[in-house]
This record gives C-alpha cells, structure tokens and sequence, in this order.
C-alpha cells in the first residue's frame, strides 16, 4: 500500500492506494499512531457501529409482536398479567381493602406499567374497553397504563392464595367472555389480571407484564410475550 497524499478536507486522514483501489486512512490507522491509542480508537468505532444495533435489538426487536398475535388470531381480548411486583402470593395479613397488605408494584413495576401504556399506544390497537382485577397490584398498573378509565372486574381476581373461590372467579370471567363473544364490535378489551386467572382461562403463563391474545369466540389463546421488561 503508497501514501499517496492528504486527504482534501479531512485533517489527519490521507489517502492509501493499493492495486489501483484508492482508500481513506483515518488517522488513528496510521502506523505514525502510537499502537495504543490505535487500539482504543478502533474499539471506540467498533462500539459505536454496534451499540445502535443492540440498542433496536432491545428496543425494537417485539415493536409489532403484539398487534401481530392479535391479527394472527383475530384476537379481541388480551390479558396482561400485573406488572413485577417482586415477591409470591399475598401476606398472610392480605385484606382487599388495604393496599397495604398486598404484595405490591415496585418502582420497576410502576415503570414498567408507563412503558407498558406506551407500547401499546405505539401498537395502534383499537382498545375500547379495560378491565381489572380488585388486586392492588393490577388496579394500580391499569392507572399507570395512562389509557383512560378502567373497571373493576371480579372475574379477574387471584384465587392464588384461596382469598376467593377459584371456580366461582373462572365462571364469572368465562360469562364475560361469552358476552364479548356474543356481541362483537371490532375493539379489544384489555384484562389486567393475574398469571393464575390467565393460565385458568387460556392455559399460557405469561411474565409480570407479558400479554396473552385470545379470541372469545374460537377460545384460540396466543403468548404475545413480554415486550416491555422491567
């Protein structure tokens, strides 16, 4: 490879011919470059060049993962499991009236909830109604979902620890979903609830956040994953 001569405009960078293919030398390549200052600046580039790679990777790989399962489906629920509300079950001191003696959201889990509400938005899905379980934990990632006014459902609540009779709350939900089934008008409703009642209803366990698709008329259940993880 010959030197040729500076490179016009760019200071520092000259240009290299070989075989008649003429190329741009940036500087920190140039065997005058002390070798570790070389090494760091080709470690700079490299990072730069993949970091905005990994960055829509973890950001942009499940953009449309949702409004696909919906489609693929003809989905017109999706239950979403209460965002991460680190722990199991309930304390033994649980009163439905008292969020304080619940197992609640933590701020990851109250963050998680806004993200939750942006994707969505950002998915465009004709969501008309939202329902959710009495659970502090639920009502309290519906409210940070910032779509509007939401109602409680008692079909939705956790039988997990026996604070409510589990084939009473499963029939209660499966009459709603009949009612859905039976009058059909184009929009979702969106059920925050919890993994037990989803997995009652569709046979799927999703993660805090993760969504579940489902028709009410064929009872076809899709996992639409976790697309926002807190």
């Amino acid at each position: 490879m010959r030197i040729a001569e500076p490179a016009a405009g760019l200071p520092g960078w000259v240009v290299a011919s070989s075989l008649g293919v003429m190329t741009l030398v940036p500087p920190f390549l140039r065997p005058s470059f002390r070798p570790m200052m070389r090494l760091a600046a080709c470690l700079l580039l490299f990072w730069l060049s993949v970091l905005p790679m990994q960055t829509l990777a973890q950001t942009g790989e499940q953009a449309g993962a949702l409004a696909e399962a919906v489609e693929e489906i003809d989905a017109d629920v999706l239950f979403l499991r209460h965002a991460l509300a680190p722990g199991f079950g309930d304390p033994a001191s649980f009163r439905i009236d008292d969020c304080r003696t619940q197992r609640n959201l933590s701020q990851a889990g109250r963050d998680q909830s806004r993200r939750i509400g942006d994707y969505l938005r950002g998915e465009g899905l004709d969501i008309r109604v939202i329902l959710s379980s009495r659970w502090c934990r639920c009502v309290e990632t519906a409210a940070e979902l910032g779509m509007g006014p939401f109602t409680i459902h008692d079909g939705l609540n956790s039988f997990f620890d026996g604070h409510v009779d589990r084939g009473e709350t499963l029939a209660l939900l499966r009459r709603h979903l009949g009612r859905i089934a039976a009058s059909p008008d184009g929009g979702i409703t969106l059920m925050v609830t919890h993994q037990v009642v989803i997995t009652g209803i569709t046979g799927i366990a999703p993660a805090s956040g993760g969504f579940v698709a489902y028709n009410s008329r064929t009872g076809a259940a899709m996992r639409a994953g976790t697309p926002v993880k807190p």
